[in-house]
């Protein structure tokens, strides 16, 4: 009989928790003799996955499968987290974003045109009375009780007494039966079931339900160009109008095959290129709403380029200083804009991955008042730039924590340091933190235990949220995660 080598019996699992047959396939297997593999129980083998596609997918690549909305996919191999092999009913073969799909049997309501998610009752607003259109509405998650719905909806005719249209929110309630309702008189086993009826009836509403929103829900961002590169060919961009320009160079629009993309061109010297190239790879994987998604660069030519998500509005900075006007009594408005950074930070704190460079100028702001954090992790490869420190330290002055300024000690507690001071950036709609002061004196400033002033328009609970994140000590600030939860919490008392 033929002698067992070291590393086959290193391949033989312990005998003492497998099955018989089991066992004697791996005998046999190791003794040079031909066997079937075991067959798992009844129940045991692996189901095929379905998917539904909650939005249209348009091929980039010839390994790409097309999406069509609402139609039906095999998931054929799913190990990458972003991109999953589905198979179409026609029996085509090929990658597609897994955040356009939804498992069959998981369907909730997604589906649907009219469901934002976790979208905030000003966010809700916002699409409504852009949209201007009598019984115009949407649905999202209750941000005062976990697990229930809010219906949003705009009406020109609310009340006699009010001229001017406004949105009406309804709470989807819940009663012993497990039956929705929105007033009393119509009741449905479930939420569709509840707004087909309230399309038909208005049942104590202040309008019949029509139509969602046109733009309201938008497919999501892919984690990349596509499922099998960073690395962009420049002959497929199409550079169109300068955006704008700062220390990394020139920022301009363009356009990747159909999609508009933000062209970052790096001015040569100004960062360590091989570095962040390497980084930019780990980059594109991060994905979240808001979060301006990386697609990739073009690293084999010089200016590297680096192609980014575009968002219309520009930066949030510039955004808050030009409506200045309407914006700076709207707490409201300015508190939902925290939280969407907020939101943003917290993925990349989750992901364990520290931004460095937190502040205004570089978020960005899109349709619907959607804000997205920008440039996280690009200060760490700056050769040369503007926020130069005492001893050649290279970071912006104020907006960095006592540990930054003192250790150059960076964290995710030092981004919360600095979101803090984009909140305040935020309620001042654009202010320069620490008005005059020269970087010398605000470290000074800093070190002394001081902060910043309240700004005019600030609620008081809002500006105790700004000075958590100014706690002196590290460890004793709060999470993102924690911030999240207490710029909810605020919305739930207005």
């Amino acid at each position: 009989m033929m002698k067992r080598s070291v590393a086959a019996m290193a391949l033989v699992p312990s005998r003492t928790n497998l099955p018989l047959k089991i066992l004697e396939f791996f005998n046999n297997s190791l003794n040079g003799q031909h066997t079937e593999s075991p067959t798992p129980p009844v129940g045991e083998m692996n189901p095929r996955k379905v998917v539904v596609a909650l939005y249209d997918y348009h091929a980039v690549e010839l390994d790409d499968l097309i999406l069509r909305k609402n139609e039906e996919y095999e998931v054929i191999e799913d190990s990458q987290e972003h991109w999953w092999k589905m198979r179409n009913k026609e029996g085509q073969e090929g990658y597609a974003p897994s955040n356009y799909v939804q498992e069959k049997g998981h369907l909730g309501l997604e589906q649907y045109d009219w469901y934002l998610g976790d979208a905030t009752r000003q966010r809700a607003e916002v699409i409504l009375m852009q949209q201007e259109r009598e019984g115009c509405f949407v649905v999202r998650n209750s941000t005062t009780n976990s697990g229930l719905y809010t219906l949003s909806v705009y009406s020109k005719h609310l009340s006699p007494h009010r001229s001017h249209p406004q949105v009406k929110h309804y709470h989807i309630k819940k009663d012993g039966d497990a039956m929705y309702y929105l007033s009393h008189n119509i009741k449905c086993q479930s939420i569709p079931d509840l707004i087909y009826r309230h399309q038909h009836n208005p049942g104590g509403l202040c309008t019949r339900l029509r139509q969602p929103p046109s733009l309201g829900k938008q497919a999501p961002t892919t984690a990349g160009f596509c499922s099998n590169k960073w690395e962009i060919d420049p002959g497929e961009l199409n550079l169109l109008e300068e955006l704008g320009s700062g220390q990394f160079g020139v920022v301009r629009h363009g356009k990747l095959r159909r999609m508009d993309v933000a062209v970052k061109m790096m001015k040569e010297g100004t960062m360590s290129e091989d570095e962040f190239i390497e980084e930019a790879k780990v980059m594109t994987k991060l994905q979240h709403e808001n979060l301006v998604q990386l697609y990739g660069v073009c690293s084999r030519q010089r200016p590297i380029y680096i192609v980014t998500e575009y968002l219309k509005y520009g930066s949030l900075l510039h955004y808050l200083r030009g409506k200045e006007r309407t914006l700076i009594t709207n707490s409201e408005t300015l508190l939902d804009m925290c939280l969407q950074v907020c939101k943003g930070m917290a993925y990349l704190e989750e992901q364990k991955f520290i931004h460095r460079d937190l502040a205004a100028r570089n978020c960005l702001v899109g349709s619907y008042n959607v804000i997205k954090v920008g440039d996280f992790g690009l200060a760490r490869y700056v050769v040369d730039d503007e926020y130069t420190g005492s001893g050649g330290a290279k970071f912006p002055i104020k907006w960095a924590a006592p540990e930054v300024l003192n250790y150059m000690r960076f964290s995710s507690k030092s981004d919360v340091w600095a979101f803090g001071v984009l909140m305040w950036e935020v309620f001042t709609c654009g202010k320069m933190p620490y008005g005059r002061l020269k970087n010398a004196e605000v470290v000074d400033h800093v070190q002394q235990g001081r902060h910043l002033e309240k700004p005019r328009y600030c609620l008081p609970n809002v500006y105790d949220v700004m000075c958590l994140c100014w706690t002196e000590s590290a460890e004793q600030r709060p999470s993102f995660r924690d911030l999240r939860q207490n710029i909810s919490r605020i919305f739930q008392e207005e």
